[in-house]
């Protein structure tokens, strides 16, 4: 159940309160490492300086459009990033956190982004700038004012004191794109607030005794949130890295964890994995002051059980506490944090009968039980309400029962930019018997089981066959786990018609396309042991044909902005014959380093 939600204080008021209460205090610290062995090299500011170069920005954007505008964030990870952010709330101006046009892979989303958003001007740095002039040229995007963030004063002229009302929108929050294209939900301040309070309540934040760590992309929602909002709302220092540090050297994360009092961090499944694989034990063993983590915050879709346990077993014995690991949910929709595992208790997961969860039930089984899926619990609803409805009827499901998650409070979105139509199926939904207060339909599907939130997949992931769900995620695990060939969490299993051009009448075909490991080169006869492998797999375990399993090159698997496998766009890649070249010679449409490292504009790709 949601609490009363506290008195409403905006972000604006709660840096100038900073400011005057902690103004020489470290506030935000971005961390930089200009080669390969750097111990990193830290810039801070205080929340003095914060606010005042936030108040800065926002006297020249008041001089550049007006309340209401749009402003676009295109700029790098960094200190500069933060005060643009912030400037813009004192601006009155709706900010778009984006990022620069050189990021590889994304530059039809920005297109579409900008195109949707209208920005009335660009907030970038005097070295990004010349990127967002060509892109806006190459991709017919109207000229608009570019404010260099980084050549403008330390401070304004005068004081900027604005009381923005807690519906006033504070900025677009554009969906990853992971099953649709990209939308922008509209966060209030009042959204932001409340959700920023939700998740330093939910984690223990408090200013002497805190730290976010983050290298999550702050136009990312859970970077902005975790790394800029919770931090200002409790006085908490952010320190800050960019992404393509941590795909470089993923310890550079564990070090700066273990170099600050009460860290909170967060990261998706993919990065545990990562740092466990890249991660020796000679140098997890170097790494100092790992006890001190107070949360790791696991957010992706699906939170894996083995993942906390690889991770675990590494960095445990340099003194991480195993109750640290913190399962949790959210989505955009809902600014982003929803809920969490209690802190101090270690993650536990529900096993299931694995022939239940197709039928939309939870029925624990042994943990022994081959045939059982493993399900990790994201602890209950912070500050919000929180249920499982039927997809279609709208109906309360009871507890154990699969169906579609819902979601009201504070922190829900107003709904998307420019799409009222859709705003009203997704936000305005009504549930009889619970007042007229409208419920967010998130998509997702899940249940609560003792209290607890079981997420089991997307609804518009599901793969219907015979009458029986099954969860895209569980199948891709069943392959990953039994095809040496495949690269871990790279993978997508969707379903088509068995007509290709989807005019079948026939059962739908089940596909897997799967990235190869970086080391090997498919040959014929490896496809075709590796096909077999995951086709007699995954009928052993889930009792559904698998028709084909396609090795591609690394790196041609599509993946969202926030680092999720799009498997719509995988799906729809696929269906216009993208991969068709799959059985052949593929090796052109990737490069790799030759010492087996991921090249720089790849790690950038992947990093976001």
């Amino acid at each position: 159940m949601s609490e009363p939600p506290a008195e409403f204080r905006p972000l604006t008021a709660e840096l100038r309160r900073w400011s005057a209460e902690r103004g020489h205090l470290r506030a935000f610290t971005f961390v930089e490492f200009p080669e390969v062995d750097s111990p990193g090299v830290h810039r801070s500011l205080s929340w003095q300086r914060v606010y005042q170069r936030a108040q800065a920005v926002a006297e020249r954007l008041s001089g550049t459009v007006r309340p209401g505008d749009r402003a676009a964030l295109m700029l790098p990870q960094g200190l500069d990033y933060v005060v643009a952010f912030l400037g813009c709330l004192y601006a009155r101006v709706i900010a778009v956190p984006l990022f620069s046009p050189d990021l590889p892979g994304h530059q039809g989303r920005l297109a579409a982004v900008l195109d949707d958003c209208e920005p009335a001007c660009v907030l970038s740095d005097a070295a990004t700038a010349p990127l967002v002039r060509a892109f806006a040229q190459e991709h017919g995007n109207p000229a608009v004012p570019v404010v260099l963030v980084d050549e403008l004063p330390d401070a304004a002229s005068e004081e900027i004191v604005v009381s923005p009302d807690a519906d006033d929108i504070a900025y677009l929050q554009y969906t990853s794109g992971s099953t649709r294209t990209p939308a922008g939900v509209m966060i209030s301040h009042g959204n932001v607030a409340a959700n920023a309070l939700q998740t330093i309540s939910a984690f223990d934040g408090h200013p002497d005794r805190s730290t976010t760590v983050g290298w999550l992309p702050l136009f990312h929602d859970m970077g902005l949130v975790l790394s800029v909002a919770a931090p200002i709302v409790c006085g908490v220092p952010s320190v800050l890295m960019d992404p393509v540090s941590f795909l470089e050297e993923p310890v550079r994360w564990l070090r700066l964890l273990g170099s600050y009092r009460g860290t909170i961090s967060a990261a998706p499944n993919f990065a545990y994995d990562y740092c466990a694989s890249r991660i020796d034990a000679d140098q997890a063993a170097g790494v100092r002051g790992l006890e001190r983590v107070r949360t790791l915050i696991n957010g992706s879709e699906p939170v894996r059980t083995g993942t906390i346990d690889r991770f675990q077993e590494v960095f445990g014995p340099a003194g991480l506490p195993a109750q640290a690991h913190c399962p949790s949910y959210g989505l955009a929709e809902a600014t982003v944090f929803v809920a969490a595992d209690p802190l101090d208790r270690v993650p536990h997961a529900v096993v299931c009968e694995r022939e239940a969860l197709t039928l939309g039930r939870i029925e624990p089984v042994e943990v022994s039980d081959p045939a059982a899926t493993s399900l990790v619990a994201c602890g209950g609803p912070v500050g919000q309400e929180l249920c499982v409805t039927d997809p279609d009827t709208g109906t309360v499901l009871p507890e154990g029962r699969i169906g579609e998650i819902r979601l009201r409070g504070p922190n829900i979105g107003l709904g998307y930019w420019k799409r009222s139509e859709r705003s009203a199926d997704s936000f305005g939904a009504l549930i009889p018997g619970t007042g007229e207060e409208p419920w967010l339909r998130t998509g997702d599907l899940g249940a609560v089981f003792e209290g607890q939130l079981l997420v089991t997949g997307r609804l518009k992931d599901l793969i219907i066959v015979d009458g029986r769900n099954h969860y895209p995620q569980d199948l891709e695990e069943t392959v990953q786990s039994t095809v040496d060939a495949v690269r871990r969490d790279r993978l997508a299993a969707f379903a088509v018609p068995t007509d290709a051009d989807g005019d079948g009448d026939g059962p739908d075909r089940v596909i897997v396309v799967a990235e190869h490991r970086r080391d090997i080169d498919p040959t014929p006869a490896l496809r075709e042991t590796s096909e077999g492998t995951a086709r007699a797999q995954v009928s052993r375990a889930h009792g559904v044909r698998l028709d084909r399993l396609l090795l591609v090159p690394p790196g041609t698997v599509p993946r969202t902005s926030s680092g999720k496998v799009s498997r719509s766009a995988c799906r729809a890649q696929y269906l216009t014959g993208a991969y068709a070249g799959a059985e052949g010679n593929v090796s052109h449409l990737r490069v790799v380093a030759d010492d087996g490292a991921e090249p720089r504009e790849q790690q950038q790709q992947e990093a976001q």
